[in-house]
């Protein structure tokens, strides 16, 4: 079976390295861009595509308009984490809200119908390093997991390819197991 790769778009994270180390402990390769960067398409070379974080605002359409535009004709599972999820639903009209700054461990409540989910329970503890939070899901995405804080803390487009979470499943073992539910969509 040939190996699995793994498109990581680098919006500017601090934990790149803990990123691409997650995929690659799943039997995954991993090659990395950054926003401005990005294929117009992935063809066969990647089985998926991960959003990092950032540290720039995801209201900037037109420097993400490629990154978009790449997430919308790709055919392969999408999967934005943190200001990655914040600049897929901002781009298909969501809004998003400053908050409390929240670092550290979080409990969030996580729909255990989705095949995300598979490897945790209905309760997990994610990491969190943010403020601003995306209030609902736009329009052709819905829900999939909440926090005290974070209405929005998973979600999934109604086709089942693109997924956002505004945790950093980088870390933590909940983070590290929804990565593998992630892993199962592409392999």
């Amino acid at each position: 079976m040939a190996t699995s790769r793994v498109l990581v778009v680098n919006n500017g994270t601090l934990s790149l390295k803990q990123l691409r180390r997650r995929f690659e402990e799943l039997g995954s390769e991993t090659d990395t861009v950054d926003a401005a960067s990005v294929p117009t398409s992935v063809g066969s070379r990647y089985q998926a595509i991960v959003l990092s974080g950032t540290k720039v605002r995801a209201y900037d359409g037109e420097f993400y308009k490629p990154l978009i535009d790449l997430v919308r004709s790709a055919d392969v599972p999408v999967l934005g984490i943190c200001g990655g999820m914040q600049i897929i639903a901002v781009a298909h009209g969501g809004r998003l809200k400053e908050g409390e700054q929240r670092v550290g461990g979080h409990e969030a409540h996580v729909d255990p119908q989705d095949p995300l989910f598979s490897y945790v329970k209905p309760t997990v503890t994610v990491f969190h390093r943010h403020t601003l939070y995306l209030q609902e899901a736009p329009e052709g995405f819905r829900t999939i997991g909440r926090s005290e804080h974070a209405p929005v803390e998973f979600l999934r487009s109604d086709d089942g390819r693109v997924y956002g979470a505004q945790a950093h499943l980088e870390f933590r073992r909940d983070g590290a197991e929804i990565l593998r539910g992630f892993a199962d969509l592409y392999r």
